[in-house]
């Protein structure tokens, strides 16, 4: 999904966490600038006005500073095909502070490890469906369809849960 408006801005300390809704459809982009005080101020708590994302918005700045954070309700707002639905289920399931690879999900719902990762370029609300946590059988793998700084936030995600192994490759 690509978001042409944000209706929330949080300062990361990796960047920004984006929010938005387009039609029921919840999405959060990572972005790896920091926002300007000015855009920060535009999309203050007190002006959201949607109840969803002022959810998101609370839930994911209280995962920053404390990453075991449950997202469950939010999770209604992803959509996509059963396949899809099947991975993120299996990714969700993974415990905070640990990583799956994308074989071992694969393995564990029938599949192939590409579609895996297919699926996890397909996911629209990282951290609350924590992708980061999926990693290659040799490596980190990849983060954000390859965008730019993407492994940079995936390697801070992971050591922010407490992941070992991953800060450096």
């Amino acid at each position: 999904m690509m978001i042409t408006q944000y209706e929330a801005l949080i300062d990361a300390p990796f960047g920004v966490v984006a929010i938005a809704m387009q039609g029921n459809q919840l999405g959060i982009d990572l972005l790896p600038e920091p926002p300007s005080q000015e855009h920060l101020q535009l999309y203050h708590p007190a002006v959201i006005k949607n109840a969803i994302i002022r959810q998101a918005y609370e839930q994911i700045n209280q995962y920053l500073q404390q990453p075991n954070t449950q997202f469950h309700t939010l999770l209604h707002y992803q959509h996509g095909t059963a396949f899809q639905q099947s991975v993120w289920q299996a990714i969700v399931a993974i415990p905070l502070g640990q990583v799956a690879t994308y074989g071992q999900i694969a393995s564990q719902i029938g599949s192939g490890p590409r579609a895996v990762a297919n699926a996890c370029g397909a996911n629209n609300i990282p951290l609350i469906i924590p992708c980061h946590r999926v990693v290659a059988q040799n490596g980190i793998g990849g983060f954000m369809q390859g965008k730019e700084n993407g492994l940079v936030i995936k390697r801070w995600l992971l050591a922010h849960e407490g992941v070992q192994g991953y800060t450096h490759e």
